[in-house]
């Protein structure tokens, strides 16, 4: 008989599913074969902070003739990463019970330890973001309000005709020196709040809003002041004054590792006079930055010499943007609802619990969220295990395992692994994090999700001959199915999704610039936008998507099933097979609010396509 005598996702075996709070007990329990002889059996714990525990297991019972059943009570008093195992002292030597590459466990001494992830017992994240959706919006294309500006930089190239191509052009060594501007503006993004309520909107998250040389604005000039082609602080108020009322929050995009080379603090390009960091050791700022050999040898980030970089630790920069009257705190006032941190993995403990006491002090349900591209729990940078989602720094991050899981599923039609990678996240994050993930598909930072699905993934190129989109019929309408198929998934699983505007419309693009295309009003694929206002609206209606347990139902032979659980279950079927199927449901009762027909316990599905059930 094969036995698996330990699986962390069932809670027969381990009685609180996934992260728990510190202080919290958890009885884990193992079922050994008769066979093995077992006379002893521990509990062997370890954690980052170098606590070790080897905690002896008592006998429970049998069960049958073949079974044997082993139980044990643990505690974990503090935050933080606990690896466990079960060590075995058998009639044939010395065994353990490990990780298999599943969550299942083995009889081997050779398998992994098991992941504990224990947070802050007070964690909570801001009950406003779940159940909702966020709409990232990168500012300088989203809509011209036609506005006139003052104080426009003369060495700007602005653009008057919206939607033509992004201008690339890299000079001899490659870098871009010059950048074009559309004059995508606040009161653009105001004008188009009606637009943004209609699609189930809850959150808008807006790419660097501060003054800036760059387009992307990733080159903070001055963390002050809104760049001047965007509008002012006045019209930022009044953005979000009248978001809020329409049930729409705005977060903000904080770049806090790096500064511009040509930015009022380090002032290389003397823009700002003759002051600055680069120009003089006795200024204000000259601290914040590592120079090797004033003025011209610097830490850069990425070697970017165009972005200098932070020292984040520097108790003048922590107070300049954690302080009380700090960056922060002030854009916080503004109407801000939360921040999204710029390489959350590239800031130090020190600034990161610096920053959340200074945004939980001045508004307690701001969110925070972070850019970490892997498994933010068990994450190590500088050296170290990182903190992230223990409950004194980031509210949740931007979800990369779960967009590479629904992207290659799309691209390769594999569905084998998918549910297993998805609770994987949900096991390894606790909960308040889990159910304010950020689950995006495509970001200012990827190609467009439509073009990476119709290409298959054949998106990429030389460096100097990047992709600009130029789909044929053909593969635009294989995108669009496979976009269709992807976002319904996403929209049900675990966490937020996140629109990359103009995803919604059909909006095509290659890497970057090309992917920060203008928004194309007026040329929209209804198809598609009435697709994701559909979405939107059965996120608005249901609450299990707020904080629904997620179950697994089945992934094989190019279809993925499974469930929401909590207020309604809902189960999400998608069949990424070039041919329709019937799929077998796993109990009567479904109905398909996608309206595909269902009889009794089968649903046919037609081809790349994908249903929503919910259990009447």
């Amino acid at each position: 008989m094969d036995y698996i005598p330990f699986n962390s996702r069932l809670k027969y075996h381990k009685s609180e599913f996934g992260a728990v709070p510190e202080g919290k007990r958890i009885v884990f329990r193992i079922i050994l074969p008769r066979s093995l002889q077992c006379s002893y059996a521990f509990l062997s714990v370890s954690s980052d902070a170098g606590e070790k525990k080897l905690i002896p297991m008592e006998w429970e019972r049998m069960e049958g003739e073949s079974e044997e059943w082993w139980n044990v009570d643990f505690v974990a008093k503090k935050s933080g990463l606990y690896w466990y195992r079960f060590i075995l002292k058998t009639a044939f030597g010395d065994n353990a019970v490990t990780k298999a590459k599943d969550s299942s466990g083995r009889i081997s001494p050779d398998g992994e330890n098991f992941q504990l992830t224990v947070y802050s017992g007070d964690f909570v994240t801001p009950d406003w973001i779940k159940g909702s959706v966020i709409y990232q919006i990168f500012p300088d294309r989203f809509c011209f309000s036609g506005k006139k500006k003052k104080n426009i930089p003369a060495d700007r190239i602005i653009r008057s005709d919206w939607g033509s191509k992004p201008m690339w052009k890299p000079d001899s060594g490659g870098k871009i020196t010059e950048y074009d501007f559309f004059q995508g503006d606040l009161e653009g993004i105001r004008s188009k709040l009606g637009y943004l309520e209609s699609l189930g909107i809850g959150c808008i998250y807006l790419n660097p809003i501060f003054s800036a040389q760059s387009n992307h604005r990733y080159d903070t000039a001055d963390y002050e002041s809104i760049d001047a082609l965007l509008g002012d602080e006045e019209d930022f108020r009044a953005l979000c004054a009248d978001a809020e009322k329409r049930g729409i929050r705005i977060i903000i995009d904080g770049v806090f590792s790096h500064t511009g080379a040509d930015s009022v603090y380090f002032n290389k390009e003397k823009r700002y006079g003759n002051s600055g960091a680069y120009n003089d050791k006795n200024s204000p700022y000259f601290q914040w930055y590592r120079f090797k050999e004033f003025p011209d040898k610097y830490d850069c980030w990425w070697d970017v010499d165009i972005l200098p970089e932070i020292d984040e630790e520097n108790d003048g920069y922590i107070e300049y943007t954690a302080g009380e009257n700090g960056i922060l705190r002030r854009w916080l006032r503004a109407g801000a609802s939360g921040w999204r941190l710029d390489v959350a993995d590239e800031l130090p403990d020190k600034f990161l619990d610096s920053l959340r006491a200074a945004v939980r002090k001045e508004k307690k349900d701001a969110f925070i969220l972070g850019e970490v591209w892997e498994d933010a729990s068990n994450k190590i940078s500088y050296g170290s295990r990182r903190r992230y989602l223990e409950g004194a720094q980031l509210d949740s991050v931007m979800n990369y395992p779960f967009a590479n899981a629904l992207i290659d599923f799309a691209i390769t039609g594999i569905a084998e692994g998918f549910n297993e990678k998805i609770e994987t996240i949900c096991e390894n994050y606790p909960k308040p994090s889990v159910d304010t993930l950020m689950n995006h598909i495509g970001t200012h930072d990827t190609c467009r999700v439509l073009n990476r699905l119709a290409t298959l993934g054949n998106y990429e190129s030389s460096y100097l001959e990047r992709y600009e989109g130029g789909l044929t019929e053909e593969e635009y309408r294989r995108g669009k199915k496979l976009l269709m198929l992807i976002s319904s998934m996403q929209f049900t699983l675990p966490g937020v999704p996140c629109i990359y505007y103009g995803d919604e419309a059909g909006t095509e693009g290659g890497e970057d610039p090309f992917n920060r295309g203008c928004f194309p009003w007026g040329k929209e694929d209804n198809d598609i936008l009435e697709h994701y206002r559909f979405l939107g609206g059965l996120r608005k209606k249901y609450e299990v998507f707020k904080d629904g347990a997620f179950e697994p139902v089945s992934s094989v032979l190019g279809c993925v099933a499974y469930k929401r659980t909590g207020r309604e279950s809902i189960m999400t079927v998608a069949n990424r097979n070039s041919h329709p199927i019937d799929y077998i449901l796993p109990e009567e009762g479904w109905k398909a609010l996608t309206g595909e027909p269902v009889g009794g316990k089968i649903l046919h599905l037609d081809a790349e396509s994908a249903a929503i059930l919910i259990l009447e």
